[in-house]
């Protein structure tokens, strides 16, 4: 057990400290904004990039993983807008519900736990997962939530304006950019090396504490807790159950894939959802208490989960 906790307890020291940085007031309330806007414009994506440029097409292209990864987070993703507009919610507001269910903190979490816990041979499958994660669900989400807020029938319009911010994107333009250097044959220079992994290394840590800064913010809304329970347990406990059962029964990935796939899942909700009710103008109250509530909780669960597999 202590091995464990050797391993995990790192990377959540590091969301502490940003979330005592800022109780604290070390840091200002324009903090979390500007070292989020740090990590997903420029070090995450260099990180990504980085990656891309220096893998190999088998490290990448694993469709038994893809398929496994992609299957549990939208069919949790899925399941929660039914059960949500069960209560019921405007469709718009069952996304970010959805949203924060399915929504592993991939990027901010995945990438510096599975280099501690599993090894750099596992970044290519977290890279896989993050690509599924703020491309896949995240556009899934951006159409369900511009048809429930339609006033009219223009579905043209609407798809080109998803297509418009998956574009603008820079944790999907960055990979696919670092995709050209290996199909093309190119080499990249010493200097820019050394450019991405200065700029690279800077992602996990100040993603990390990024999101301590954002847990700390003092929030008025009071949720019901009922409800932020069922997306909690659906985050920490049904998506990484569905996905041992899709990984193991179903398309028996082998075990290092297997472990690497359950582990991303069982990640707590990222902060997607909450910049989607922010840019949307939903109650955001929910998505805060859930992100805190799994990143929390998930300190015991992706610690036991690591201890009995290790």
């Amino acid at each position: 057990m202590l091995s464990t906790l050797i391993i995990v307890i790192p990377v959540f020291a590091l969301i502490f400290a940003g979330w005592l940085a800022r109780r604290l007031a070390v840091l200002g309330s324009n903090a979390t904004t500007e070292l989020n806007r740090f990590v997903v414009y420029l070090a995450l994506p260099a990180l990504l990039f980085d990656i891309v440029a220096h893998a190999r097409l088998s490290e990448i292209w694993q469709p038994g993983f893809i398929a496994v990864f992609a299957l549990g987070c939208l069919a949790v993703f899925a399941l929660t807008i039914l059960v949500s507009l069960k209560r019921p919610l405007h469709l718009a507001d069952a996304v970010i519900d959805g949203l924060n269910a399915g929504y592993a903190n991939v990027g901010f979490i995945g990438f510096p736990l599975v280099a501690v816990a599993i090894g750099r041979n596992a970044l290519g499958p977290t890279l896989v997962a993050t690509m599924i994660t703020v491309c896949v669900l995240f556009g899934a989400a951006i159409v369900l939530i511009e048809i429930g807020l339609q006033t009219e029938q223009r579905p043209a319009r609407m798809v080109l304006k998803v297509v418009r911010s998956l574009g603008r994107n820079p944790l999907l333009v960055a990979p696919v950019a670092g995709a050209v250097v290996p199909i093309a044959g190119l080499a990249i220079p010493s200097a820019a090396e050394t450019f991405l992994k200065l700029l690279g290394g800077a992602a996990s840590p100040c993603a990390l504490v990024a999101l301590g800064l954002f847990l700390a913010e003092q929030r008025d809304t009071k949720p019901d807790a009922a409800p932020a329970c069922l997306l909690v347990g659906f985050k920490l406990v049904l998506q990484p159950a569905l996905t041992w059962v899709l990984a193991s029964f179903v398309f028996e990935l082998p075990a290092a894939l297997s472990h690497t796939a359950v582990l991303l899942a069982a990640l707590p909700t990222g902060t997607g959802p909450f910049m989607l009710a922010e840019y949307y103008r939903r109650e955001a109250g929910m998505t805060s208490k859930v992100i805190l509530a799994s990143t929390v909780l998930s300190l015991l669960s992706v610690s036991g989960y690591l201890y009995v597999t290790h």
